[in-house]
């Protein structure tokens, strides 16, 4: 999936350069666990009616990034011993969302 079908992510930290955001929708963040990055934790990108849109890992910083068009969005975190930790988010043309997500041990 790219960037021009709606969603997608590059690999790599935080850094916008080369991004033109007066043409991208960005949804970017970072999973942590007790107030630590998580690196290899799976991001999920789930549209407004929950249905799967796109998924990526994290970088070692714990950062994701997607792509997206327009709208609400839900970004829903998943990794190894840790319950889900999950946030709504609204993606607007021109602009950088940013999305911080928990994770919290499981039982």
């Amino acid at each position: 999936m790219s960037a021009g079908d709606g969603c997608g992510a590059p690999v790599g930290g935080a850094a916008l350069a080369g991004v033109d955001l007066a043409k991208e929708a960005v949804i970017q963040g970072v999973v942590r666990r007790d107030a630590q990055p998580v690196k290899g934790a799976y991001v999920r990108l789930l549209d407004g009616s929950g249905e799967f849109t796109a998924e990526v890992p994290t970088g070692d910083d714990g950062v994701f990034r997607f792509f997206a068009a327009p709208g609400t969005w839900t970004v829903r975190a998943l990794a190894p011993k840790s319950a889900t930790a999950e946030g709504s988010v609204e993606a607007k043309l021109g602009t950088v969302a940013e999305v911080e997500l928990a994770l919290t041990a499981s039982a």
